[in-house]
Parts: structure tokens; C-alpha cells; sequence
């Protein structure tokens, strides 16, 4: 399920489309397999698809494990989990995009705003412990940076 929602958010910051390729047993049934990581798919898209859908790309589309898309305003930063990463890190840094000063950041199906802070040409957004302990879904986290029209720095 981590290997198909990082393909599924590295394919949308470019703006593509992903398409899964699943096919029935002869009884015309899916392998159980299937069944799961659809389901798990689904877990992450249920608290991240504001990400995902309707979105476009935005340079740059990757700085290290993060991944961008936009849209109505909004750029969302998809944090990708290495394999053994189960929670959110403390600290998430993008060395070549900064929000303006005034810009707002949340993680999705998080309430409350994250504190954030420019550092450079990009910024360096804090993970608090309680969302670190109790993570809104697996495999990938994403922050919303929500800023007024031209506000964004690049």
C-alpha cells in the first residue's frame, strides 16, 4: 500500500493520472491481495484527497520526500514515509519553496495550525508529539499551505 500511494502522489505532482491495473481470477473475482491494498488506498485517500484530486502541478514538484500539487488557492506538501516510518517526523523542510509570512499550514485531518518558520530560500514546518503519536493516516502526510493570491514564493 506505501509503494502505491507514493507512485499515485509522485504521478499527480507531475499531473498525471494513475491507473491500477487489476485483474479477476477466472472465477471473476479479485485476489485478496487486491481487496487489501484498495482498501488501504482508499484509508489515505478518504483524509488526503484534497490533495489529490482536481489538483495541478507546481514547481518545483519534489524537493527530497516531499511532493507538491495545487489547487483553489492552496499548495499541499505530501510528505512520503520511508518504509519504517510510521509517524509524522517532528520537523518536515523544503530547501526551494516558502510560503509568505502570512500564509496559514494544517495537516489534513489534523485540527489546528502547525508552526512553520522561513529558513532560506524555503521553510521548516514543526510536527507537534500529539500528531507525531496519533497520525491522521499511514504511508504519507500532508501539509496545507493555504495563502492569499500571489503570495507564494519560489
Amino acid at each position: 500500500v506505501r509503494k502505491l500511494i507514493h507512485m499515485l502522489v509522485d504521478i499527480v505532482a507531475k499531473g498525471g493520472n494513475c491507473l491500477l491495473n487489476i485483474g479477476p481470477s477466472p472465477e471473476g473475482d479479485w485476489d485478496e491481495e487486491a481487496y487489501s491494498r484498495l482498501t488501504g488506498i482508499g484509508e489515505w485517500m478518504r483524509v488526503n484527497q484534497e490533495a489529490i484530486y482536481g489538483t495541478s502541478p507546481i514547481a518545483p514538484y519534489k524537493d527530497s520526500k516531499v511532493y507538491l500539487t495545487q489547487k483553489n488557492g492552496s499548495v499541499y506538501a505530501i510528505y512520503l514515509s520511508d518504509e519504517n516510518e510510521n509517524q509524522p517526523p517532528s520537523k518536515i523542510w523544503m530547501s526551494n519553496f516558502q510560503p509568505n509570512s502570512e500564509s496559514k499550514l494544517t495537516m489534513l485531518g489534523v485540527n489546528g495550525e502547525l508552526k512553520w518558520e522561513k529558513i532560506g530560500n524555503g521553510f521548516l514546518v514543526q510536527i507537534p508529539e500529539s500528531i507525531q503519536k496519533n497520525p491522521p493516516c499511514q504511508h504519507a502526510w500532508v501539509i496545507k499551505i493555504t495563502f492569499m493570491k500571489n503570495m507564494i514564493k519560489m
